[in-house]
């Protein structure tokens, strides 16, 4: 499923394109994707709404549009779930088939393409509603962090994955942040010194960054389809489909027996909460 850095780096490329584009029609081919909104309800809203920005909030997407009728801003809500596509295609080219919805922008559609229906594009906005602080914002800190970890009885890394903790955090992130900051996965949250807490959260940050930063460096060639232009993982093998086109930055996950970069012990794999979960036993000791 992508994570934080993917979906930051599909907004950056999604906000210059729909600027100020009017939405002209409205298709919707499954129903299920915008639910509880209501098929009336989307394209009453849209006709006519043009678009004025696309921001992120953790995994979600937000596209923010002023309404046709009145100028008043408004947003709806995107979310890939497990193989979702948001791309912009020219208004010639034949519609995918698992095209979800297709907004009619004049010379281009935009089009949200899943092929499991697992995605959102909804008018609802309550997803949002109980997410914790941003990891990227300034404000994120140790202090903001070390209270809600030490209540918890939880393993620190399964923590890590609630999103009224952090907003954003995966399986992938979670794993290379406990890396860096040299804290076994296993250790209950609420057992972590105060400098382990420092660490994580400067680790957390320093990985999203880099994620996005060379995820920045992939080619997003959406146009003929190709499912590699969009699920921009950072883990993935390369392939004649896939091609690599920036340096492979993880340090554990999806690396198990394989040596860790620090001291060659080989990288151990188990399963936390049903996901799995890469460490270096040596040096993430419990």
């Amino acid at each position: 499923m992508p994570e934080l850095p993917e979906v930051e780096v599909l907004v950056r490329h999604l906000a210059p394109l729909l600027k100020n584009r009017t939405v002209e029609n409205v298709l919707v081919r499954r129903e299920r994707v915008i639910r509880p909104t209501r098929v009336p309800q989307l394209k009453r809203k849209l006709r006519g709404a043009a678009f004025r920005g696309v921001s992120r909030r953790a995994k979600f997407l937000v596209f923010n549009l002023a309404s046709a009728s009145n100028g008043k801003p408004f947003s709806v809500l995107g979310h890939l779930g497990m193989s979702g596509r948001m791309y912009l295609l020219p208004k010639s080219a034949p519609l995918a088939k698992h095209a979800a919805v297709v907004l009619d922008l004049g010379d281009d559609h935009f089009i949200f393409e899943d092929t499991r229906y697992f995605g959102r594009f909804t008018l609802d906005l309550s997803p949002l509603e109980s997410l914790g602080p941003e990891p990227l914002d300034r404000s994120f800190c140790s202090d903001q962090l070390a209270p809600a970890l030490a209540k918890s009885t939880q393993p620190i890394k399964v923590k890590l994955l609630d999103q009224q903790l952090v907003a954003g955090i995966g399986n992938i992130y979670a794993s290379e942040a406990l890396f860096r900051a040299r804290i076994s996965p296993k250790r209950p949250a609420r057992k972590l010194k105060p400098a382990q807490v420092a660490a994580l959260c400067h680790a957390i940050r320093e990985v999203l960054e880099e994620a996005i930063r060379f995820g920045s460096t992939v080619p997003l060639n959406f146009p003929g389809g190709r499912r590699s232009d969009s699920l921009f993982y950072y883990g993935t093998q390369p392939s004649a489909e896939n091609p690599r086109t920036y340096e492979e930055r993880l340090l554990v996950y999806d690396r198990e027996n394989h040596p860790c970069v620090n001291c060659s012990t080989p990288i151990r794999r188990i399963v936390h909460a049903a996901r799995s979960t890469f460490f270096c036993p040596t040096c993430q000791t419990k």
